[in-house]
């Protein structure tokens, strides 16, 4: 349950997000009316959604809002980003735009917003260590038509040519993150963290060793010597721990760097295999701050593997291991460790991370793209999210949320 000594920071929002969270707030008063919310959702007009919440949840409908967005979560102390265009396939079928203007786009989020965004925090930064770098989210169901069937049976001949396409159009915006990291590495070669960054996002377990080698594809191409590339890990698979172990030893002999973001999980509502997940949650959280533990001590280690770790979490426990564990890392080690939540949610954490435990490697993962397809992410963080979101808000945090609003009249 939300803590309402942490509510103070609903005094860094601005007006229009504080009335966006009540209107959340009336939402998650109880279960059922979540409930009533979720059913109603899809049917609400897009300039009702945009009026309340979508301010939120998203950045934008374009690059200029997205900067924007940018610009006030740095007002927050939050210095940077990890962007995603929401433009999926249905399915992992066919995208609902042409992919070569999702890889378009996806390029120009790089070098029009996190390339200079990145360089205007590191401007005006004490230290150009301690700004976290800003991420690109590569949907891989989203970079291709039929990119299920492709990842399903990524090891078959009769899809190899599908998998060399995927893995071009993500290798076309991998090059763009590398090439403005050896531009801004020039006007500071004292930074060891990456500018920019892409990260691969994880799919349902049926496609995620087709990910898993596209991950490997790209960290062979753009991770030697230094980290342009991370992929990611959901911690709920029982696989997950094997999974990381055997990716070390294939960087150890390859002499590439891994760079990773671990998740619990993104798929526990639509998984179609259930045996795959840890039985209970008390087993994932385990795992999961092994997997950060484990990560954060090869980093250290004389000769690491592991280049680059985001802490992709709204779990205050292994936030909190993982700012502890940095407080006995070198400089190397801390910069490259980057702690991330979602834009509109676990507020609370991000603000007591910062406040309280002095962290400035602090990120928000930010949507963007055309209202329709965002409204369609906001649904499902919903769906997926309901109960975070309703213990996250309700009664309590609504009427602290009418409490800010006064303070400003």
């Amino acid at each position: 349950m939300l803590k309402l000594k942490a509510l103070s920071y609903l005094d860094s929002l601005t007006t229009p997000e504080l009335l966006g969270y009540g209107v959340i707030g009336l939402a998650t008063l109880t279960r059922s009316t979540l409930n009533l919310v979720i059913s109603a959702f899809p049917y609400a007009p897009l300039w009702l959604v945009k009026a309340l919440i979508y301010r939120n949840y998203c950045g934008g409908d374009n690059l200029a809002q997205v900067l924007q967005t940018g610009d006030r979560l740095a007002q927050r102390g939050i210095q940077n980003m990890m962007l995603s265009l929401t433009i999926e396939a249905c399915d992992g079928a066919q995208t609902s735009v042409p992919v070569s203007q999702i890889v378009a786009q996806t390029q120009q989020s790089v070098s029009q917003v996190l390339a200079p965004h990145t360089a205007k925090m590191i401007s005006h930064a004490a230290d150009i260590n301690c700004v976290p770098p800003g991420y690109v989210a590569l949907k891989p169901t989203g970079l291709i038509d039929g990119a299920a069937e492709i990842l399903r049976n990524h090891s078959n001949a009769a899809y190899e040519a599908g998998y060399q396409q995927l893995l071009s159009n993500c290798r076309d915006i991998c090059r763009v993150v590398a090439q403005e990291n050896e531009k801004l590495a020039k006007q500071y070669p004292a930074r060891t963290a990456p500018f920019v960054a892409a990260v691969v996002d994880a799919e349902r377990s049926d496609l995620q060793h087709g990910v898993y080698r596209l991950q490997r594809d790209l960290f062979r191409e753009f991770n030697r010597g230094k980290v342009n590339v991370v992929g990611t890990v959901q911690m709920y698979l029982q696989e997950s721990s094997r999974i990381l172990a055997e990716e070390k030893e294939l960087a150890s002999k390859d002499g590439y760097l891994l760079g990773w973001k671990l998740v619990r999980g993104a798929y526990i509502h639509s998984e179609p295999d259930r045996t795959v997940i840890f039985a209970t949650k008390q087993e994932t959280d385990q795992n999961y701050d092994a997997g950060i533990a484990a990560s954060i001590a090869d980093m250290g280690s004389e000769k690491p593997t592991v280049g680059h770790l985001v802490v992709a979490s709204h779990n205050r426990e292994s936030q909190l291991k993982a700012t502890q564990l940095l407080q006995g890392a070198d400089a190397r080690v801390r910069a490259n460790v980057v702690l991330g939540q979602l834009l509109g949610m676990a507020d609370n954490i991000t603000f007591e991370l910062m406040n309280k435990y002095d962290a400035k490697n602090v990120i928000k993962y930010v949507p963007w793209g055309p209202p329709k397809e965002t409204k369609e992410y906001l649904l499902r963080r919903l769906e997926e999210n309901g109960d975070a979101v309703r213990s996250d808000n309700g009664w309590p945090f609504l009427k602290q949320v009418v409490k800010a609003l006064f303070r400003r009249l």
